[in-house]
């Protein structure tokens, strides 16, 4: 049997930043369009070329680009009340933006029309035929039916009107929103398939762009197209306005790998995914959840020691996927749940070999649970934990020593607050003391470190590209006692990225903990000598 392809529409880059805290420039809108188009995605929303230069130059500049059989598509709402579609600046600015596609808004629920619009009735229908006429001698239109479903529970005959006033006019797709984001899966479905069977006599298509406000946009996804709807629209990761919009990533894994009769991005593997949630994440400045389905960093993570075991045994006893399947991996967690299986599994994954028999075994787990007590955390510190182990192992050697470190933190008469470090260390014997400012006390110590990484003889070249890429502090009690996690993540030229921890009442001294095994770690992986 033939599997029915399921078109993906993406609008990261204009509902996506509608989204709290999300900013794209005109180069990341042009950067992310790039990888939408490589992933396979359909239709590419670009933005609204009425609301800034910054989206008109994104329309001039993105045709120079080759994307496939990926379509860009300029978003725009409905003429003006009283105005013809020609001589509305709206209309002529999509035209304008001279896209393959066309995604029109119009007005639904009677109380927006009535509302919102201070229009008749029969006006807005006026204004969403007669746009997409215009509309549609320029470009392929899509016809997005915004409120859609709190229409039809509202005035039925008249939300299915409007539809029908966009499907005559030219309209290729018609796509029900839930704007509000409240619609149960049962219902999505029922008015899906009503609004399938009423305009199966139009040339056009039925698609469905949910809201995540009752944490339901992904299974109204999916019910949508179990009702008929051919196109899904969303946004990478479900970033977006409130509480976002359907996941794309969870859309195209469950459509492709979980439902059977559907076809998605051309049906290429998905072993992009991964890596293409993060991207758009970075992009957007925006931290990952690592809780997320697929592609979050603890997707596939396993912590008690009951799961590892049956994982290693068959990874579906806790796994509903290949993990490789999207990109993603299995991550045993160390922790003071661990059993001797994670501390197993965790060592053959960074390649120590070791008997279940060997007493160090037993000694590493005691030494993980006794540093958890006291405020470790290995579940993203993979580096840290790496060289407890072949610490443990007697396979890291002393690289470099510091004898001493002291820092300073000076306002000066501007208000500018400068932090000062100054660090004696010691390579084969020999004293090298590295000073250092910076705008916090671990830049400073950071900068002291690496801007005298040429006075550390053999381990300069080693050092060189060592760079500090993010820095996290968690106070785990307060009071006088309160002691300080600190998580530092570090990079080099080759983009390898690595986590280390530190934990002490002092935050100075915690991040300095994090800071060395960052050194040592590099040191260690890039397999430079010991100090003598």
């Amino acid at each position: 049997m033939n599997s029915k392809p399921i078109q993906i529409y993406d609008t990261t880059l204009r509902d996506g930043s509608q989204g709290e805290g999300v900013s794209f420039s005109l180069q990341d809108k042009l950067n992310i369009a790039r990888r939408l188009a490589e992933s396979g995605i359909n239709f590419i929303e670009g933005g609204y070329p009425l609301s800034n230069e910054k989206d008109v130059a994104f329309f001039e500049q993105i045709r120079q680009y080759d994307l496939g059989e990926a379509q860009v598509c300029a978003f725009g709402m409905t003429r003006r009340k009283s105005m013809k579609a020609e001589a509305d600046p709206g209309m002529q600015a999509l035209v304008q933006a001279k896209t393959p596609c066309i995604t029109l808004v119009g007005k639904t629920w009677d109380y927006h029309a009535t509302e919102v619009l201070r229009v008749t009735l029969d006006e807005n229908v006026d204004m969403i035929g007669e746009s997409s006429e215009f509309l549609s001698q320029h470009a392929k239109l899509i016809y997005d039916a915004e409120h859609f479903f709190d229409g039809f529970h509202a005035n039925p005959e008249y939300a299915i009107k409007t539809l029908v006033a966009a499907a005559s006019a030219g309209a290729k797709w018609l796509v029900l929103c839930d704007t509000n984001g409240g619609t149960l899966p049962e219902r999505i479905a029922e008015v899906t398939k009503t609004v399938v069977s009423e305009l199966s006599d139009y040339d056009t298509s039925v698609g469905i762009h949910t809201h995540n406000d009752g944490e339901l946009a992904v299974a109204n996804s999916l019910a949508a197209v179990d009702a008929g709807a051919l196109q899904v629209q969303g946004t990478i990761n479900g970033i977006g306005e409130r509480c976002g919009n359907a996941d794309l990533i969870s859309v195209i894994s469950n459509l492709a790998l979980k439902k059977s009769g559907y076809e998605v991005l051309g049906g290429k593997p998905l072993t992009h995914l991964t890596e293409l949630s993060r991207y758009v994440y970075e992009t957007a400045n925006l931290q990952w959840r690592n809780g997320q389905a697929f592609v979050g960093q603890s997707a596939f993570a396993h912590k008690g020691g009951m799961h590892v075991s049956a994982v290693q045994k068959d990874p579906k006893t806790y796994e509903h996927i290949n993990p490789e399947e999207v990109g993603n991996s299995r991550n045993i967690i160390v922790s003071d749940q661990s059993g001797q299986s994670n501390i197993m599994s965790r060592l053959n994954s960074i390649g120590i070999k070791v008997e279940k028999s060997d007493p160090k075994i037993k000694k590493l787990l005691e030494e993980v649970k006794d540093r958890e007590f006291i405020g470790f955390s290995y579940d993203g510190a993979d580096a840290s934990f790496e060289l407890l182990a072949r610490r443990l192992m007697g396979e890291i050697p002393r690289y470099i020593s510091i004898n001493e470190y002291d820092v300073s933190v000076k306002k000066d008469n501007s208000g500018e607050i400068v932090s000062y470090a100054k660090a004696q260390l010691e390579v084969d014997g020999h004293k090298i003391l590295c000073e250092g400012q910076g705008n916090g006390p671990v830049n400073a110590l950071d900068n002291a470190i690496r801007k005298n990484v040429n006075k550390l003889a053999k381990y300069s070249e080693y050092l060189k590209d060592l760079r500090l890429v993010d820095y996290k502090v968690r106070i785990l009690n307060t009071g006088t006692e309160a002691v300080t996690r600190v998580s530092i993540e570090s990079t080099d030229s080759k983009g390898i990225n690595w986590f280390t921890i530190g934990v002490s009442p002092n935050i100075i001294d915690a991040s300095f903990k994090a800071l060395v095994d960052s050194l040592d770690y590099k040191l260690f992986k890039d397999k430079a000598p010991g100090s003598l």
